[in-house]
């Protein structure tokens, strides 16, 4: 069965499938939106009585549904200055370092973070041997996608891309799919250096939106690329506000440099996420001189056998 599902998503059309997709699940009408989100609510057992509106049929349209705003503190964010905290509810897929630009995905494969950003040298050498967290969001999920630290926007970058599905098992059989499928690619200055939340479309997500550019996917099937450090006012958002959105759903990846941070211990392939909780931690100066010791010290040794 695995393969036949994968045989198939090299043959669907997939982007005319998504738009198919989009446009249902925009349309408002009630014989079509309410016993479809109905059975959604009861097919994936999602929990109403957490969203600002708890009438699933009472949304204009599916998609009104599916990204729906949760009651006000739903999801408190984690005040400790020194946390990172989740993007968004769901589990993660892969967590870890990034090693010789290459960020792993699943069992056997994985992408290079120069493909992933949309392939600018200068904007991946600044991921080098940093760390990478990619959390999954399944269909029951709150689905609108908030910063794991604060930051200040210098570029979005649209690329386009395929459509697979972002699944355990197509995780496994696709190669680079992350780095294959659409996407949109937001660089954030923050105050252990550049933090980089990619929004990774899917199979019948219909878009991809952020909070300063409304709807980014789909669109052209070329690279764009806007820089917004120039601009006279900034786009300045604090930890925990929302930045994005997916239109049934998918996967967001956060990238961060070298040496600035580290990811909760606990946490691995599967570990539950819900946003605003901590996934990890600003290193202090005193770590940061722990990490570095080491690479210091091999110096020391390859001089002294010299």
């Amino acid at each position: 069965m695995d393969k036949l599902f994968i045989a198939f998503q090299y043959i669907v059309p997939q982007h005319l499938l998504s738009r198919l997709m989009g446009k249902i699940a925009n349309s408002q009408r009630k014989w079509l939106k309410d016993p479809f989100t109905r059975w959604f609510v009861d097919r994936f057992g999602i929990d109403m009585s957490e969203a600002a509106e708890e009438d699933p049929c009472a949304y204009a349209s599916f998609n009104d549904f599916f990204t729906r705003a949760l009651k006000e503190g739903a999801r408190p964010i984690d005040d400790d200055k020194q946390s990172i905290v989740f993007p968004a509810d769901g589990a993660i897929s892969q967590l870890g370092d990034i090693q010789h630009g290459r960020i792993f995905q699943a069992k056997g494969q994985s992408y290079s973070t120069l493909e992933l950003l949309g392939g600018a040298n200068e904007l991946a050498a600044e991921f080098n041997d940093g760390k990478f967290a990619t959390v999954y969001l399944s269909p029951k999920d709150y689905h609108r996608v908030h910063m794991p630290l604060a930051g200040k926007l210098r570029s979005m970058i649209h690329v386009p891309g395929d459509l697979f599905s972002v699944n355990e098992t197509t995780a496994e059989n696709v190669p680079r799919l992350f780095a294959r499928n659409e996407r949109v690619v937001c660089i954030f200055d923050t105050e252990v250096g550049p933090m980089a939340v990619v929004l990774v479309g899917a199979m019948i997500v219909a878009s991809i939106e952020t909070v300063w550019a409304g709807q980014i996917t789909p669109q052209l099937r070329q690279i764009q690329r806007k820089d917004y450090d120039q601009l006279l006012d900034d786009i300045e958002l604090d930890k925990g506000e929302e930045m994005g959105r997916f239109k049934l759903g998918s996967t967001a990846i956060v990238l961060f440099g070298k040496d600035v941070m580290n990811w909760n211990e606990e946490l691995q392939a599967g570990s539950p996420t819900v946003m605003g909780q901590s996934m990890g931690q600003i290193l202090s100066q005193e770590e940061k001189g722990e990490q570095e010791e080491p690479k210091e010290q091999q110096e020391t040794d390859q001089e002294d056998d010299n």
